[in-house]
């Protein structure tokens, strides 16, 4: 397990009552979080697998469909009941938030995201999934529902011993600000828009 839990408490929001789990990597110390809503006991679990994106999630940037697909999976998770949104800590596709910042002024420039990160020396996508899969499996979650658009996730999550059982599709926020980001993400790294 490259990942450990730490702490739980509960955490009520606008939309309800959620228990939050504190997770450390093992190596590095960097902290991910887990929120829970009702009984995730159960068969197939709707899962969001959210990576941090602070422009998106917190400063309601519209370069990106961030903070649209947290909110909105967010409502999915209680709508449905139950459900388990880990918040993976790996800002900008795993660049840093520094980097991501200077990806924006490629792109503001005529980069893609995807072109952006390679000028910077990084993979498209630097993000580590298995973290995520070792927080499933530390909360004995073994069937879910993925609430993604990215089939890296789905192929990275299966390799690893984790059963999803269905793809739910979370399609929202798009917008002439990140229209060109969204496009890139379909045509270059094979989201499914």
């Amino acid at each position: 397990m490259k990942v450990k839990l730490e702490a739980k408490s509960k955490l009520p929001t606008q939309w309800g009552n959620f228990l939050l789990f504190g997770f450390e990597e093992v190596l590095t110390k960097k902290n991910h979080i887990a929120l829970i809503y009702g009984n995730v006991k159960h068969d197939s679990i709707l899962t969001r697998i959210h990576s941090e994106c602070l422009t998106g999630d917190a400063l309601f940037s519209l370069r990106c469909d961030c903070g649209f697909q947290l909110k909105s999976a967010i409502i999915q998770i209680v709508k449905e009941g139950n459900g388990i949104l880990i918040y993976h800590r790996q800002e900008g596709r795993n660049i840093g938030l520094i980097n991501k910042i200077r990806a924006y002024s490629l792109q503001d420039n005529g980069a893609d995201t995807v072109e952006a990160n390679n000028k910077l020396g990084f993979a498209a996508d630097e993000r580590d999934f298995s973290l995520c899969a070792d927080i499933l499996k530390l909360l004995g979650i073994k069937k879910i529902k993925l609430l993604t658009n990215n089939p890296k996730k789905i192929e990275i999550l299966l390799k690893l011993g984790i059963n999803i059982t269905e793809r739910v599709p979370l399609i929202v926020g798009r917008n002439v600000n990140n229209a060109h980001y969204l496009d890139t993400k379909a045509n270059k790294m094979g989201h499914m828009l």
